[in-house]
């Protein structure tokens, strides 16, 4: 009997998860029910806005559009008229372009769910690429070393919408190879999908690299080595054994673009689900922005429900019989160039730092606008004439503090949701797919808009991957031997607890999160881009990005300095680990 089963029935972890997706999907379309209500701005003031530009409406035009949207019901009038429509195949008509919503919604999807699953191709194309060398030496015994993770960093930290912008401009302006706007076709998607997928596939390809070492030493794979197994049917084992922990990341990695990929929507001006949901929901514009979020919340139930059924197609027999083998973290050292790298990102970094300090980063010279990296100026100048160096400087420590802070409040809320099982199992996948700028909006029409209520509204969506990570690898560790062996000689929760579930999980996990660092940094970025956020004109790192990616094409050095910076930050970070790790 597995420890799976010991703990609860197969009926009963169902009607856990059934209940979780049930309170988490009534909750999240109720709470946007309410933001116009709770934004303190008078929703018939911003649709009118939105429908006609007006910027000082009379009165008498605003009690006219309360009257016609029937504003004064409140909202659970609204979100019950809403619910009705929907089994007849009505979800309203939008309240700015007075059109019906459905339509416009079930277009965007296509377009975004297309989007998607070209982003998912190229993710597997980069998976393959990272894990490659790594799969071909363990398959024949030749892992001598775990690798540094330093080209999956890189990659990770890329934001997407710089990526997008460059490969616009050179692939599609300058090059001409394909579409730099629009959708009108496959071509259309090439672009979008390289620019959304390798950051992703990225992220996935370091997990997968990092599991790899661990699914070579396990049993099986030493024994069918002796027996002269073929290393290319080791090699599919290994792979099946590592995906099964990695599988779950989909969902909030690239599943979750469908409403997540905003900016690069928006650069290659793609008619998407994420941008419609969000030019709905600064126009206060509920019917399509409640649409929206039910389409997204069903796809989250979907991909989840697909991904654990591939999961344990994965994993086989042997998750159910509680004969899975999970043996300590593979003991390989490190390259030795590991602690030299981690050496070069952090002295750059404090050369970044000192340099800047030294600076005033808010002194505006309009005769020294977006000047190209000199002697004065050894990172050049903004649209501003300000000293990029200083604003990097003065910037570095709020950025990395704010950073760390979210990824490490996500990272925790995600091990504790993620320990309660199949409760959160629901909730994992409904909130997986909600888009940041949707929780930005809902947070700060409560908190008001500062950076503490940008970070919360981070944290509300960003644990997310971490609960699906460990809900994975506990099951898997519950369905181990090793397990069955503790719970048969009495071993009792909090024994379990420190010898079973942390170092089964807690590595991983960190792993995960610093992949991740950079991310929460360049979604701070868009909700104070937003007005959510952190505002003018704090030097953050993520800002700056924002700010100067108009002038990519005009004045590159503007944006390559903050994305240099992110990517010594999220390098060092994972190096500084991994040696660390060597030597213990």
């Amino acid at each position: 009997m597995s420890a799976t089963s010991a703990e609860a029935g197969p009926d009963s972890s169902w009607w856990r998860a059934g209940a979780g997706r049930i309170a988490a999907g009534t909750a999240l379309p109720a709470a946007v029910a309410l933001l116009p209500w709770l934004s303190g701005t008078d929703p018939a003031l911003t649709v009118l806005r939105a429908r006609s530009a007006d910027q000082d409406p009379t009165p008498a035009q605003l009690a006219a559009v309360r009257e016609e949207l029937g504003l004064d019901q409140g909202p659970l009038t609204h979100l019950l008229h809403w619910l009705g429509g929907l089994p007849r195949g009505d979800a309203g008509t939008s309240w700015v372009s007075g059109e019906p919503v459905l339509p416009q919604v079930t277009s965007a999807f296509a377009v975004s769910f297309t989007l998607m699953l070209g982003a998912f191709v190229v993710t597997v194309a980069v998976v393959a690429l990272i894990s490659a060398r790594t799969l071909y030496l363990g398959s024949r015994r030749r892992l001598r070393r775990r690798q540094s993770g330093t080209a999956a960093a890189v990659l990770a930290a890329l934001p997407k919408f710089l990526l997008a912008s460059l490969l616009a401009t050179v692939g599609g302006v300058w090059l001409g190879w394909f579409p730099s706007s629009g959708w009108e076709g496959p071509a259309s998607m090439v672009l979008p999908s390289l620019a959304l997928g390798v950051p992703s596939g990225a992220m996935i390809g370091g997990l997968v690299e990092r599991s790899l070492p661990a699914a070579f030493q396990e049993p099986w794979a030493r024994t069918w080595h002796a027996f002269a197994f073929p290393r290319g049917l080791v090699a599919r084992t290994a792979l099946r054994r590592a995906l099964a922990g990695v599988l779950p990341q989909l969902l909030p990695t690239v599943v979750a673009l469908v409403g997540g990929a905003v900016a690069v929507e928006k650069i290659f001006n793609i008619p998407g689900l994420g941008r419609l949901a969000l030019d709905a929901a600064i126009a206060q514009d509920l019917p399509p922005l409640q649409t929206a979020t039910l389409v997204l919340i069903l796809l989250g139930v979907a991909a989840g429900l697909l991904l654990q059924t591939l999961r344990r197609a994965l994993l086989g027999p042997a998750l159910r019989a509680g004969g899975l083998s999970t043996p300590p973290p593979a003991a390989l050292p490190r390259q030795r160039a590991t602690r030299w790298i981690a050496a070069a990102c952090a002295a750059a970094l404090l050369a970044l730092v000192v340099g800047g300090l030294l600076r005033d980063p808010l002194a505006v010279d309009t005769a020294a606008r977006l000047l190209p990296p000199s002697l004065t100026h050894p990172l050049g100048t903004d649209s501003l004439g300000r000293d990029l160096l200083a604003r990097l400087g003065h910037g570095a420590l709020r950025t990395a503090g704010v950073a760390l802070a979210v990824t490490a409040v996500s990272a925790t809320l995600g091990l504790l949701l993620g320990m309660a099982g199949r409760l959160s199992a629901g909730l994992t996948e409904v909130i997986s797919t909600l888009p940041a700028v949707l929780a930005g909006l809902l947070t700060t029409a409560v908190t008001g808009p500062s950076v503490w209520g940008a970070a919360c509204a981070v944290c509300l969506v960003g644990w997310t991957p971490y609960a699906a990570q460990t809900a994975a690898l506990l099951e898997e560790e519950r369905a181990s031997g090793h397990m069955l062996a503790s719970l048969s000689f009495g071993a009792g929760p909090r024994y379990l607890l420190r010898h079973h579930y942390i170092p089964a999980v807690l590595p991983a996990l960190v792993r995960n999160a610093l992949l991740r660092l950079p991310t929460a940094v360049l979604v701070l970025a868009s909700l104070g881009f937003l007005g959510l956020g952190e505002q003018p004109p704090t030097p953050e790192w993520g800002r700056l990005l924002s700010e100067n990616q108009p002038y990519v094409e005009l004045a590159p050095w503007t944006v390559l300095a903050p994305a240099g910076a992110l990517v010594l930050l999220s390098v060092l970070a994972v190096t500084a680990t991994a040696s660390r790790s060597r030597k213990r």
